[in-house]
């Protein structure tokens, strides 16, 4: 499963994966029990992974960037029901230039049931567009 098809849904708990676009709406397969469902942009807003940023101290990040450095990190991630001490320590050493007055416990709570649910699907974090646009981009050169 493809990074740039995964969608948050307000008012729908969980991710989900877009299936196709309408005008008033989209179709869309949740990740956490594969049913499938229309969702209708007069309820809901959709927010693709991929747009998300994340506060730091210094320039924003890609929200992907803090789920790879997630998935590379030794750290024993908390479970869901941990305190906020706890999370915030974990991500203090994930990824240490997080602006954590700005980056709220709830936000780094759903980074981590996010990047659970990601990693159950076996979702692909890798750069697909960006790959395909150098790989058009080497071939204008020659």
């Amino acid at each position: 499963m493809e990074y740039n098809k995964i969608i948050s849904v307000t008012g729908m708990p969980g991710l989900f994966e877009l299936m196709s676009a309408r005008a008033d709406g989209a179709v869309v397969r949740s990740l956490e029990d594969g049913t499938t469902k229309f969702a209708s942009t007069r309820q809901h807003q959709f927010s693709h992974l991929e747009s998300i940023e994340i506060y730091t101290n210094t320039e924003n990040v890609n929200l992907r960037d803090i789920l790879l450095e997630m998935k590379n990190s030794k750290e024993t991630m908390p479970e869901n029901n941990a305190d906020a001490k706890t999370i915030k320590a974990y991500f203090e050493k994930v990824h240490p230039d997080m602006d954590f007055d700005r980056v709220f416990n709830s936000d780094m709570k759903k980074m981590i049931k996010w990047f659970r649910i990601l990693e159950k699907n076996n979702v692909d974090y890798s750069v697909q567009e960006e790959t395909a646009a150098e790989e058009i981009s080497g071939e204008e050169e020659k």
